[in-house]
């Protein structure tokens, strides 16, 4: 299977404001960027998966992707309590241990980005076994994107803001050698 991430395009929010799961629209450049991230695009594309957030779905139908199919697994990480919240005015000592261990803490009632990688895992588990052979395209977050990529690079998710993810950025994966998972049910 051949897997096209396209992260979202940029967003019609004020910069320093964490916004995660929270319906977002698009910026005014949206049909210009939309334009540029369809110039990136393989022709030959079997399946296409979208975020059900506004900010995914608007992309998705403006790439004129046929037949797509949303998917809550592939949301941004829930932020919480904090989203909608300007970075600068969150608890700093909160801030600054969750920054040291974002993995396995969460912001206040959201979630880790364990958590979030393991949603984007069983997605791509369920996709092996559905479209194996086949050429998927996902639109989806740069903390989706990171994560899948920590996970088919075996990285730690400490390290995941390495990856530069930009808005309407196109990444490709190639699971060609990998051979699908099937459970066998003893009758």
């Amino acid at each position: 299977m051949k897997l096209t991430l396209v992260r979202h395009t940029s967003l019609a929010i004020a910069p320093g404001v964490c916004y995660g799961q929270t319906d977002v629209d698009v910026a005014a450049s949206f049909v210009q960027e939309a334009s540029r991230t369809r110039k990136k695009l393989p022709d030959n594309i079997d399946a296409a998966f979208s975020s059900p957030l506004q900010r995914c779905v608007k992309l998705a139908n403006a790439l004129a992707l046929d037949n797509i199919t949303y998917d809550g697994r592939l949301k941004e990480l829930h932020f919480g309590d904090w989203e909608m919240q300007a970075w600068d005015d969150m608890p700093r000592a909160y801030l600054d241990e969750w920054g040291q261990n974002y993995a396995h803490m969460s912001p206040p009632n959201g979630e880790t980005f364990r958590e979030l990688q393991l949603r984007g895992i069983s997605f791509i588990e369920e996709m092996l076994t559905q479209y194996h052979g086949k050429h998927i395209v996902i639109v989806t977050h740069g903390g989706m994107v990171r994560a899948l990529l920590a996970h088919v690079l075996s990285m730690e998710l400490k390290g995941l803001f390495r990856f530069n993810v930009d808005y309407g950025s196109v990444t490709q994966l190639d699971f060609s050698n990998v051979i699908p998972k099937v459970n066998f049910v003893n009758h």
